[in-house]
C-alpha cells in the first residue's frame, strides 16, 4: 500500500495514508465483493443516463460500459485482483477501470457518491435474494401440495402440547405448512413492493447540482421510482430489515417443520421414513440413520435470528444520514441468506423424498383416546347434553377405558349408558378415526373433501406464479 494510492481515493484533504489497524478495520472488501454485479450494473446504468443527459460524452460513457463489461467478465473468471487498500468493491471496480480506458474512468463518479452506489448495490443484491426466497418457498410448496394430495384421506394423530389430542389427516398436516409458508411468500413479495425504489443519485445525502435524470437509472435497474428523499435514500436499511424479518419468520417455520420431521422419523414414531440423500449414519452404532438435514434446518433459525438482531443493533442510534456503522450491515445479511437458502433446497428435498408410513400414522390415530371429543360432540346432538355436561361424562368414560387398559371403541354400551343412560349404539359410528376425520368438514377442517378442496385452490394459485 503506498500513500499515492490513499490519497487518490480519499482526495487532497489527507497527507497521509492510514496505519495497517486502520485499513484492516476500514476496507470491506473481503465480504461486498459479492456485489460485484450489481455495482457494475448500477455503474452502467448511472454512465448512460449521464450521457443521455448531456452530462458524460458519448464516447467515455461507450468506453466505460465496454470498460465495466470486461471487469464483469475478469470478476467472473476469478481473475479480478482485489485489493484491501482500495476499501471496498466500489474502489476496486473503478480503479480497474482507470487502468482499462485512462482518465475518463474518473468521470463516472460524477453526480453520485459511494452512499448512494452502497445503497443501490446493497438494495439489488437483497431484491435478488427475495427473489431467491420466493422461488425456494414455491418449490417447496409444491412438494408439500404432492404429499398433501397423496395423503389426503391417510389417518393420523393431532396433537397439542405433543399428546394426542383428535385425529387428522397427513394431507391436512401437509396443507398446514403449506398455509405458514405461503405467508412466508407474502412476507417476501411484500417487502419486494415496498423496497423497489432506486437510491441512485441521492449522492452523498443532498442531491446534485448536475442535471440528472434519476427516474431513466431507475427504469434501467428495474426499480418501480427512484427514492423521494435523498437524506432518507442513503440513510435507509429498512429493505435489509425487511428482508431479514421476512427470512427470520421462514427459518422458524421452518425449524418447527424440521422438529416434527426429527419427532416423525424416530424408531419411537416411525411415522416418516427420510430418504438417504438426507440423513446419515453413526460413525460407532452400525443402525443408526440420523436426520441430520433437519437438525441443521432446526439450528439456522439461530444465525438467521441472529443476523437480523445484530442490524437492528447497528441501526438504531444512527442519525441520518450515512455513517461508517452502516458498513456493518452486509455480512449478517449475507450470511442469513446463505443459511435460508440451503434451508429452503433442503427442506423441499426431504419433503420430496420422504415417505409417510400410512400404518404407523393410522395406528398411532386411534390412541390416547383421540375420539373423545367426537363422542363429546355426539352427546350434545344426539342426546341434548349441554356441551359442559358432555364433556363430564366423555371425561368419566376416558377414566373408565383407562383403568380398563382399552379404548373408547372397546367398551360396551352397558359400560357407557352407566354414565349416561341417552347412550346409544349410534356412538360406535364416531369413535372410528375413519369416521372422526370425515365428520370434520367445516371450512379448513381436516376432512378428506375439504383437504382436497385446499390442495385445488392452491394448485390455482400456484398456476399464477407461471402465468
Amino acid at each position: 500500500m503506498t500513500d499515492k494510492t490513499q490519497n487518490t481515493m480519499w482526495g487532497g484533504r489527507f497527507a497521509a495514508g492510514p496505519d495497517a489497524i486502520m485499513e484492516a478495520i476500514n476496507a470491506s472488501i473481503g465480504f461486498d465483493k459479492r456485489l460485484y454485479a450489481q455495482d457494475i450494473a448500477g455503474s452502467r446504468a448511472h454512465a448512460a443516463m449521464l450521457a443521455a443527459s448531456g452530462i458524460l460524452s458519448e464516447a467515455d460513457a461507450d468506453a466505460i460500459g465496454e470498460g465495466l463489461t470486461a471487469i464483469l467478465g475478469e470478476i467472473e473468471q476469478g481473475d479480478f485482483p482485489f485489493s484491501t487498500a482500495l476499501e471496498d468493491i466500489h474502489m476496486n471496480v473503478e480503479s480497474r477501470l482507470r487502468e482499462r480506458i485512462g482518465d475518463a474512468a474518473g468521470r463516472l463518479h460524477t453526480a453520485r457518491s459511494r452512499n448512494d452506489q452502497v445503497a443501490t448495490d446493497f438494495k439489488l443484491w437483497t431484491r435478488d435474494q427475495i427473489d431467491a426466497a420466493t422461488r425456494g418457498l414455491e418449490a417447496l410448496i409444491d412438494a408439500l401440495l404432492g404429499q398433501a394430495e397423496a395423503g389426503a384421506d391417510w389417518v393420523m394423530p393431532g396433537f397439542t402440547h405433543l399428546q394426542t389430542a383428535q385425529p387428522v389427516t397427513w394431507g391436512h398436516h401437509m396443507m398446514a405448512y403449506v398455509e405458514m409458508f405461503g405467508r412466508d411468500l407474502s412476507r417476501f413479495r411484500d417487502a419486494r413492493v415496498r423496497m423497489n425504489e432506486c437510491p441512485l443519485g441521492a449522492a452523498a445525502l443532498a442531491g446534485t447540482s448536475f442535471p440528472i435524470d434519476r427516474h431513466v437509472t431507475a427504469e434501467a435497474l428495474g426499480f418501480d421510482r427512484p427514492s423521494a428523499n435523498s437524506l432518507d435514500a442513503v440513510s435507509d436499511r429498512d429493505f435489509a430489515l425487511d428482508y431479514l424479518s421476512a427470512a427470520t419468520i421462514c427459518a422458524m417455520h421452518l425449524s418447527r417443520f424440521a422438529e416434527e420431521l426429527v419427532i416423525w422419523s424416530s424408531a419411537q414414531f416411525r411415522f416418516v421414513a427420510l430418504s438417504d440423500r438426507f440423513s446419515t449414519g453413526s460413525s460407532i452404532m452400525p443402525q443408526k440413520k440420523n436426520p441430520d438435514a433437519a437438525e441443521l434446518i432446526r439450528a439456522k433459525i439461530g444465525r438467521i435470528l441472529g443476523a437480523m438482531v445484530a442490524l437492528f443493533t447497528v441501526m438504531k442510534g444512527l442519525p441520518l444520514a450515512y455513517s461508517k456503522d452502516m458498513q456493518e450491515d452486509k455480512e449478517q445479511v449475507f450470511d442469513a441468506a446463505d443459511s435460508l437458502m440451503l434451508a429452503l433446497a433442503a427442506m423441499e428435498g426431504m419433503v420430496r423424498d420422504m415417505t409417510a408410513n400410512r400404518e404407523s400414522l393410522a395406528a398411532a390415530a386411534g390412541s390416547g383416546f383421540s375420539t373423545a371429543t367426537d363422542l363429546a360432540d355426539w352427546l350434545v346432538r344426539e342426546a341434548g347434553l349441554p356441551f359442559r355436561d358432555a364433556h363430564h361424562a366423555t371425561g368419566a368414560l376416558v377414566a373408565m377405558a383407562e383403568k380398563k387398559g382399552c379404548d373408547l371403541p372397546d367398551l360396551t354400551l352397558e359400560e357407557m349408558q352407566s354414565v349416561n343412560p341417552a347412550i346409544t349404539q349410534g356412538v360406535f359410528d364416531v369413535l372410528g378415526v375413519e369416521n372422526s376425520v370425515a365428520s370434520r368438514v367445516s371450512y379448513g377442517g381436516t376432512a378428506p373433501a375439504q383437504v382436497r378442496k385446499q390442495v385445488a385452490r392452491w394448485r390455482e394459485v400456484q398456476a399464477g406464479w407461471t402465468a
